[in-house]
């Protein structure tokens, strides 16, 4: 399930209500009758893994207007053609309100964790896990990150404050791996660098890093890599996995591989919603 309650959800939400109403919905105010009862349903339109759907009463309960609201399943299902998500009794003119924005987060997390479900399938059995990136919506990273994770794979850091990912550019910067190792034990974080020579990687092993980065190789290269690091360190691969290519390159021995298609690339479900008077 998702946990809405941090602060950065609740504002999201708000944001997205206020950004989709407005002053309000015209449409509605000028259609429907102001003491009108209704009941709606969101139902799958296609097989999906469900996301997003524990945000629902955080929407109703925002907007105000709502009497009874069943989630009939939970982040994680699996869903086929035709299942209830959710059923919701109320106002006609808030369910007509909260519509769009209830259906843009359930499509949208939906379909990440859908695609996140195809890679972690793709690679079942080959012992290696899959993990999400930082390429996120922006807002929207904790929300898409528990929707990766609604679909099986490992959350990767939140963002640039919760552990230490030396790149070649931060290599650079501070004049080599082993220089960029030794100043960023300091932080007392979990410490993982990219290395992109065999020659950064046994400067880095000898510096005792114990979670190399592999970026950009082919399966071919990373395997022989991987043999050589022969388990002295955690290894992840990256750059160029695809849905495609991934258990190739998760057959190389690897730990984790790690795609930013699941958050950046991910079309969204087909989720509908349907509404009758009481």
């Amino acid at each position: 399930m998702i946990d809405v309650s941090h602060p950065e959800i609740v504002e999201c939400v708000r944001r997205a209500l206020a950004e989709d109403i407005g002053s309000g919905d015209v449409t509605s105010r000028a259609c429907v009758a102001g003491d009108a009862q209704a009941k709606g349903k969101f139902l799958a339109r296609a097989p999906q893994v469900v996301a997003g759907v524990e945000l629902l009463p955080l929407i109703y309960r925002l907007q105000g207007g709502v009497e009874e609201l069943r989630l009939e399943k939970h982040s994680g299902t699996c869903v086929s053609d035709g299942d209830v998500l959710a059923e919701v009794t109320g106002r006609a003119r808030t369910l007509l309100e909260c519509e769009r924005v209830a259906l843009n987060f359930l499509q949208r997390l939906g379909g990440i964790a859908t695609l996140a479900k195809r890679f972690v399938d793709a690679v079942a059995g080959t012992g290696c896990r899959i993990l999400d990136t930082r390429k996120t919506t922006p807002g929207l990273r904790r929300l898409e990150k528990m929707a990766a994770a609604a679909g099986g794979v490992v959350n990767h850091r939140m963002g640039l404050f919760d552990a230490i990912l030396i790149k070649n550019n931060h290599i650079a910067a501070a004049g080599g791996v082993r220089p960029a190792l030794e100043r960023a034990r300091a932080a007392n974080l979990p410490i993982e660098i990219e290395v992109r020579t065999g020659e950064e990687l046994e400067e880095a092993l000898a510096a005792g890093a114990t979670h190399l980065l592999l970026d950009n190789m082919t399966p071919a290269e990373a395997a022989e890599q991987i043999r050589h690091i022969a388990g002295r360190a955690t290894v992840e691969l990256s750059g160029g996995i695809t849905l495609e290519n991934v258990r190739a390159y998760a057959e190389t021995g690897a730990n984790f591989v790690s795609s930013g298609a699941i958050t950046h690339s991910a079309p969204a479900v087909d989720i509908s919603f349907r509404l009758e008077l009481l």
